[in-house]
């Protein structure tokens, strides 16, 4: 029998070279013009891969490539700390959190009706594409699935609709900015303009490429905040997981809440990690070298996401997941503007 360390090399070793050949192609000028990150490539590839010869490989690889799905995705999600600092958020001032944590709140509690009411999708599936569309992308949906333990075929739908919609969104906001200075539906400065983006597009990548597209200005403050919604994760996979033990039945009387609840650990990590950033104790070399770490960690795990999920299952979920996102993706554009043109006229 192989040593268990020998039994997980060839699956890391598959999603590294995923990996890789993620971080090339997300050099090329096209594909990041669209937004199209190392992390939502590795999926890509991964699914490509999955679906092709990976089911011959699959008894080689299955450990490896679990641990990769698991354990990186958790240590990816606690690295992605040292991208933020807490005086980020001085920088928007208090109407940016106000406005994000409206946003957020507000999509996600319309994913859940609109998942339960309108299309009757499963909770899973529709927690998973609320917390992609509301909080940061494919990185929330990825640290959303421990905490619901969600199969890879709907994690991999609700990333899906991350990247068409994003995508999408880095045509859409030039163009809505544009015709806000013909127009003046809204009377907003670039940075404002940017706040908007940043607290309504899904992924920090598309973040970046829709602000560049209007004015440096502008895509300054969408990437400030869009942190600060990235900050909002690990608070919001605290109460998700609060939610999920007492639907299950909650913790018995007289146990300890240790006990009880199956706490995001990783999340709380990531805050404590945020928090440490902020004091600016290391050297900025080795905080760019903890980022490229975090930056393979996560890539890996998509790749391991991508190896995992089938195309016949992706099928079968049909087109509702794919119309509740386009709606949500509605209501960001549309109630997102009237959440950002009130917070800015109260505050």
């Amino acid at each position: 029998m192989a040593h268990p360390v020998g039994r997980v090399i060839p699956g890391l070793v598959l999603t590294a070279a995923i990996t890789v050949l993620s971080l090339w192609l997300s050099h090329f000028p096209k594909l990041s013009s669209f937004g199209l990150s190392a992390l939502t490539l590795a999926i890509v590839s991964g699914m490509v891969v999955g679906n092709t010869f990976y089911p011959v490989a699959r008894p080689l690889c299955a450990d490896g490539v679990n641990l990769a799905k698991q354990k990186l995705l958790r240590l990816g999600i606690i690295l992605y700390g040292f991208k933020l600092t807490f005086t980020q958020i001085a920088d928007v001032g208090s109407a940016g959190i106000v406005i994000d944590l409206l946003t957020l709140s507000s999509t996600f509690l319309l994913a859940c009706w609109l998942g339960k009411r309108l299309f009757g999708l499963d909770s899973e599936t529709a927690i998973l594409i609320g917390a992609g569309s509301s909080i940061c992308g494919a990185a929330a949906v990825m640290a959303t699935e421990p905490v619901l333990k969600a199969d890879a075929e709907k994690v991999t739908v609700a990333v899906a609709t991350v990247v068409i919609f994003g995508t999408a969104a880095i045509m859409i906001y030039p163009w809505l900015w544009q015709l806000n200075l013909h127009y003046q539906w809204f009377d907003i400065n670039a940075s404002q303009f940017g706040i908007y983006i940043g607290s309504t597009v899904h992924e920090v990548a598309q973040v970046v490429a829709a602000g560049h597209g209007v004015t440096p200005e502008a895509e300054n403050s969408a990437v400030i905040a869009k942190m600060i919604r990235v900050m909002m994760l690990a608070p919001f996979l605290l109460l998700l997981s609060v939610w999920k033990n007492r639907r299950l039945g909650g913790t018995p009387k007289g146990q300890r809440l240790g006990s009880g609840i199956t706490l995001p650990w990783f999340a709380l990590w990531f805050i404590l990690i945020a928090a440490f950033n902020s004091f600016n104790l290391l050297p900025p070399a080795w905080v760019n070298t903890l980022l490229t770490l975090d930056t393979l960690c996560l890539a890996m795990a998509m790749a391991a996401l991508g190896l995992t999920t089938h195309i016949s299952a992706l099928r079968q979920a049909g087109i509702k997941p794919l119309m509740m996102a386009g709606l949500l993706f509605l209501w960001l554009i549309i109630g997102g503007a009237g959440i950002n043109h009130l917070v800015q006229q109260l505050i």
